[in-house]
Order: C-alpha cells, then structure tokens, then sequence
C-alpha cells in the first residue's frame, strides 16, 4: 500500500490507488498481461531493480491481483499470472494507453496498436473496431508492437 491513506476520503478511485498507484505496479500488471509471467523475464522487460519487482509482486499477490505457481522445484522458482480480479484492470490499462497515445504521443506514434485478434482491424477508443464494427472485449484485442510486427497477446 501507499505510505498514505485516503480514509478521510469516500472515494473508489483513492481506495484503488492505496492497491495499484505505487510506481511500477500498473507496469507489471500489463507485462503479466502480456504472457511475461517469470520474474527474470519481468525484470529485463521493466528495467527494475529485482528487490523492487519482488515488493511489487507481493504487495500484487496480497491485494488479490495476482498469484503465483511453482514451475521448478530445485531451486524452487515462480511464476506470476493475474487472477480475475487482476485481469479486470486489462480494459484500464488498454484506456490510460489510449490517453496517453492521444496526450502525450511520441514523434514515431503510438507504441503498440491495438487489432481485432477475429480481423485484424483497429481498436478506438470506445472499444470497436475499424473493420468490422464490432464492439470488442480485451481478450479479443491484440497488440502489436510499432517496430517489431506482432508481438504480444493480451491473454483471457
């Protein structure tokens, strides 16, 4: 949790930032998202150093947002993968991206497009696509990364 609270406040937004607001937590939700799920693995993606993502994964884990499987024995090593209620933040992510292509772009564009996985159309804002006019849910949506062509798949 925060260093602060906002008990004073009847608010959901502040109640949710004392479990997701501290730096890098909305990050590592997101690579979980998108299938880096061992702690080596989320380390070279995120840059962070190691005590840091081990504070972050088990503030995760107590909050109920995420949970971990053994997937060796000797030495014993851990996977990460979020739970339904962790995977209930994917369309916020998927949103803050949006804001933040529309705001605070960069001189290349967006980082990541955002494609109907059934089409291949683009996904707006409001969730449908370009293409063939559905309205699309995150586990239909796939990203693909501006410079290297296809790359991750938000997984259900």
């Amino acid at each position: 949790m925060l260093g602060r609270d906002y008990a004073s406040q009847d608010c959901s937004i502040a109640r949710s930032l004392e479990v997701i607001g501290e730096r890098w937590s909305l990050l590592v939700i997101r690579d979980l998202s998108f299938g880096v799920t061992r702690f080596d693995d989320l380390t070279a993606s995120l840059q962070i150093a190691p005590n840091v993502l081990s504070t972050r994964l088990k503030r995760l884990e107590d909050a109920g947002l995420v949970e971990r499987r053994a997937y060796q024995e000797r030495p014993r090593r851990w996977e990460y993968h979020l739970t339904d209620k962790g995977r209930a933040l994917q369309p916020v992510l998927f949103h803050l991206a949006k804001w933040g292509d529309r705001f605070y772009p960069s001189e290349q564009g967006p980082p990541r497009r955002a494609l109907h996985s059934e089409c291949g159309g683009e996904i707006d804002q409001q969730m449908t696509c370009n293409r063939c006019g559905e309205a699309v849910w995150f586990d239909a949506v796939e990203t693909v990364d501006r410079d290297a062509g296809p790359a991750l798949t938000a997984r259900p």
